[in-house]
């Protein structure tokens, strides 16, 4: 067998090239094309000669680092310089020409960026204008009085023709047409933005709307001595201020909807920089910050706001606005300690232990979505939050209530406890004295219905029809929501009296929003909850352990410095001692922020059949334990005394007798109340207080109080009680 011959060295490689080019019937085309040094075309015929001989070995000579490989990269990156930094077009395919004008204009060309002669002012003017006309057509003439009306007739025809050149030649033959006395952009040869949000706004799809609003339409861009032109980019940034101002605010709708508060605040501050005159903007951004417990902020956007009208257009907001307003004034005023000096963003946010909701959002969806139709249908409605302890039941009807408060509803709230069950009536008379009586509509009801509502002494078996005859009155004049929390420590007449007004008043505007555990089963939820989408209107969600994804959320919120490695160790390691149940995560991230180590502590939890509420702290994991200690311990020493009593007492604890077993009283007492309630330890209503979770009464009253401090605690409260 003869060995293959290797490729012909120096001068003689050339003429091969050539005699195997006329063998393949390469050569008039070579000749059309002929370069110095070999170029594409010898490479290809270089590469039929191995084939064709027989070559086994790789052909040293076409090397990619070889000098005639270099030449043909260094020609083509000449060939790209000249043209901008674009890649040329292959043939038959027209370049696109593409233009972000939602903010500071932007051009691009193929993907590459735009030759400088396509961003003169006047091209690129000529450009955005045809692209926005009607059928992208325009006449000469009216494109001349539009950009050169202050140049002489032959000048200005010159300029346009000029300008119509370079767009032909960035954009294709076949891209700009001139005829009739038209100048016309043929379809797909240019791409805005605008039209792209245009589509994107028709299919609701505002998540990627939201995306290409950077801004006015044209931001900085002028052009001298075209006032026609000037005069057609204040209408066309009127008209694209007011379609972006439509998209961030439906995407901050959105997110609220799902919880997603930073997020919203985000988009509807957008919104606001956008139209700095907008009402609905405006009060966007005051519901987020309200939403988020930031009174003084919400109440500092709208006098801001009220002052730039008076100041720019002589004005003042308009009634909505003011209502909102006056709705966040009544909102709660809470005191709470100052966040330590030079704290990072991470430590701010761990320190408040009131976090984000998050892994939530088709629930909240849904109960929003029940509240919504109750308003708009003006028909009562049930809605059932059912999960085991410390799965965030109590936060989540936290959501609804506040959205509830802003959108103008009365609001009356109560907290079952284990006692209630025994006390015919409690819940009743906690619902009236735990906001119906305050609400201005219940003046509509009878003298002889608000005084078995009011009444202090024993409860009345009319108090179930004054409880539904005081919600009437209520919700002839506005909507309501009545939460009930931990509702399975409910007493029966209370319960049956609320699914009687369910029955009674279903064509009024009332929300009952029950919070309950599994257990004890109370089968007067269990017959409602079967009711719920067939006889009454309404929802039910069932809340179970957060997932990784939202536990990764967590993490970030509570370490924002940690890298994804990072927030991935650690949202397996709070995954696993939590269960993924929120109390109990959002302890240990703040712990862990706080300087805990979780490699130095260990055990495993839940035990099989058992919740939150059927463990005891010693079987809990010893970083959880950790956590709730760590927790404690960054209270001030005033929340510190208030949550001991609390937990020495047990149940429902009246605040009289938490600031007597603490020694505190007057402003002293309220704040270190407020700071408990802010921090997620206490839940309140008017009847007193109680702690959010059985397994937190129980770690803080095991660990960090000693018999002594007990002994003093429980000495404070029954002196006080005899001496009344």
């Amino acid at each position: 067998m003869a060995r293959p011959t290797r490729p012909p060295a120096g001068s003689r490689a050339r003429v091969a090239v050539a005699r195997q080019r006329r063998r393949g019937g390469l050569a008039d085309r070579a000749r059309a094309g002929r370069r110095r040094g070999l170029g594409a075309g010898d490479l290809r015929a270089a590469a039929a000669w191995r084939v064709g001989t027989g070559a086994g070995e790789p052909s040293r000579w076409l090397r990619v680092d070889s000098p005639c490989a270099g030449a043909v990269d260094a020609r083509r990156r000449r060939i790209r310089a000249l043209s901008g930094g674009r890649r040329q077009p292959r043939a038959g395919v027209r370049p696109v020409i593409v233009c972000r004008t939602l903010g500071p204009v932007a051009v691009s060309v193929d993907g590459g960026s735009a030759p400088p002669e396509l961003l003169w002012r006047k091209n690129l003017a000529l450009l955005v204008y045809l692209a926005r006309s009607p059928k992208r057509a325009r006449a000469r003439e009216h494109l001349i009085g539009l950009l050169w009306g202050d140049k002489p007739e032959g000048a200005a025809r010159h300029s346009l023709n000029e300008a119509v050149r370079v767009l032909r030649r960035h954009a294709g033959e076949g891209g700009v047409e001139t005829e009739a006395g038209q100048v016309r952009l043929v379809a797909g040869a240019v791409e805005l933005d605008t039209d792209r949000l245009d589509t994107l706004l028709a299919a609701k799809d505002y998540r990627s709307a939201v995306a290409l609003v950077a801004g006015e339409f044209l931001e900085g861009f002028a052009v001298s001595g075209a006032s026609a032109f000037e005069d057609w980019m204040t209408a066309e940034r009127a008209l694209w201020r007011g379609r972006s101002v439509d998209a961030l605010l439906r995407r901050a709708d959105e997110l609220l909807g799902t919880g997603d508060l930073p997020g919203a605040h985000e988009m509807a501050q957008r919104a606001l920089v956008l139209d700095p005159t907008s009402d609905v903007a405006v009060r966007a951004v005051m519901r987020c910050r309200a939403l988020a417990g930031d009174r003084a902020g919400a109440l500092e956007c709208y006098e801001t706001f009220a002052a730039r009208l008076a100041g720019e257009v002589d004005t003042e907001p308009d009634t909505d606005t003011k209502a909102l307003a006056e709705r966040v004034r009544r909102e709660r005023a809470w005191r709470l300690p100052a966040v330590a000096a030079g704290a990072g963003a991470g430590e701010a946010a761990a320190e408040s232990r009131r976090a984000p909701l998050v892994g939530r959002a088709s629930e909240l969806a849904r109960l929003l979505g029940a509240w919504t139709a109750c308003r708009r249908d003006r028909r009562a409605a049930v809605a059932i939050v059912e999960g085991d302890a410390g799965t965030g039941k109590t936060r989540l009807a936290e959501e609804l209530l506040g959205r509830a408060r802003l959108d103008g509803a009365a609001v009356a709230a109560v907290r079952a406890v284990e006692a209630d069950r025994d006390q015919p009536w409690s819940g009743v008379l906690g619902i009236a004295r735990g906001g119906l009586l305050a609400t201005p509509g219940v003046a509509g009801a009878s003298p002889a219905v608000l005084a078995e509502l009011r009444d202090q002494g024993a409860p009345a078996p009319g108090l179930g029809r004054a409880l539904v005859e005081g919600l009437r009155a209520v919700c002839e004049e506005q909507p309501a929501v009545v939460l009930v929390d931990d509702a399975q420590w409910l007493d029966r007449e209370s319960l049956l009296a609320l699914v009687a007004g369910v029955r009674d008043l279903a064509r009024l505007p009332l929300v009952i929003l029950f919070t309950v555990a599994p257990q004890p089963a109370r089968a007067e939820l269990d017959e409602l909850r079967v009711r719920i989408g067939r006889e009454v209107a309404g929802t039910a969600v069932r809340l179970e352990p957060l997932s990784g994804d939202a536990l990764r959320d967590l993490a970030h919120w509570a370490l924002p410095q940690y890298n994804e490695l990072e927030l991935d160790r650690l949202a397996r390691r709070v995954g696993t001692d939590s269960a993924g149940i929120p109390l109990l995560a959002v302890e240990l991230l703040h712990a862990v922020a706080m300087g805990l180590d979780l490699r130095e502590t260990k055990g495993a939890w839940p035990e099989p059949f058992k919740t939150l509420d059927q463990t005891l702290p010693g079987e809990l994991p010893d970083a959880v334990v950790a956590a709730i200690r760590i927790g404690f311990r960054r209270l001030t020493p005033e929340a510190q005394r208030a949550l001991a009593v609390a937990a020495v007492v047990g149940g429902r604890v009246s605040r009289e007798t938490l600031g007597r077993g603490a020694g505190l009283r007057g402003e002293g007492l309220d704040a270190a109340l407020d700071e408990l309630e802010w921090q997620r330890w206490l839940a309140a209503e008017p009847r007193g207080y109680a702690l959010v979770a059985r397994i937190v009464r129980d770690v803080v009253e095991r660990d960090m109080v000693t018999e002594g401090q007990r002994q003093r605690i429980l000495a404070a409260i029954d002196g006080a009680a005899h001496l009344m």
